[in-house]
């Protein structure tokens, strides 16, 4: 199983690209997480450290103090962090301010210092394909899965994990899919309410990674339905290498 960050990923990734390189194969990557791609090919500088009491501290204070006052302090410490943090933002600003007080340097120093260290070696040569597919035709399957999903034993599985006490704090619980069926069994939606809200923000989390993979210049864009393209191009791109 992959790590559960950038790092984690990177170092697990390679370790399987190596060995299913060395049997003749060709590995792929496929799916839509662009930080772990960028991880992978770029580099990711190591994650400012983490301090749990620091932490914990920081979360008192938001509940007696509130979350303006320790943004004036983010201010006072990072004035580059605050002012791309607002205070409502308050997991960003716990984390900011958890790394100035754990190193005594503001967590944009560490930010700027990952940006100039991405790309000095890759850890990877990699051919980066992205495809498309009319927006209707996506949508349309966007829905057919989130069914697949609930038909499938979505319910079954998230009460499952709470019988097993998996906390519906916990950050992987709060992502797409967990959360509405969390929000349903809670009954703080309808199955309809729920299945719509699944769609919809799984259509939203599809446009995003659209506009993550857009900005990277290396992707060569290609319609799904384009597979004799897709073929040629991995083809010549194993001549060239």
């Amino acid at each position: 199983m992959f790590g559960d960050n950038g790092h984690g990923f990177t170092k697990d990734a390679t370790r399987l690209i190596k060995e299913i390189t060395a049997r003749g194969k060709l590995p792929l990557l496929t799916g839509g997480t662009g930080l772990y791609l960028k991880s992978l090919l770029q580099g990711i500088f190591p994650e400012a450290p983490s301090d749990k009491e620091v932490r914990n501290g920081l979360k008192d204070r938001l509940d007696k103090e509130g979350a303006g006052v320790l943004h004036g302090e983010l201010v006072a410490c990072d004035s580059i962090s605050a002012q791309k943090i607002h205070q409502n933002d308050t997991q960003r600003l716990l984390r900011a301010l958890e790394v100035y007080q754990t190193t005594g340097i503001p967590w944009s120093t560490h930010l700027a210092k990952q940006n100039l260290d991405q790309g000095r070696s890759l850890a990877v040569d990699a051919l980066q394909i992205g495809l498309t597919c009319e927006r209707e035709k996506l949508y349309s399957r966007i829905n057919m899965r989130c069914d697949m999903m609930i038909d499938g034993g979505l319910e079954a599985e998230v009460v499952e994990l709470m019988e097993r006490g998996f906390s519906p704090k916990l950050k992987s619980m709060g992502s797409i899919g967990y959360r509405h069926m969390l929000a349903y069994i809670n009954n703080e939606y309808t199955r309809e309410e729920m299945v719509r809200l699944l769609a919809r923000d799984t259509r939203r989390y599809a446009k995003r990674q659209y506009t993550w993979f857009n900005k990277i210049k290396e992707v060569n864009w290609v319609d799904v339905q384009e597979q004799a393209t897709v073929l040629e191009m991995v083809g010549q791109w194993r001549k060239d290498i």
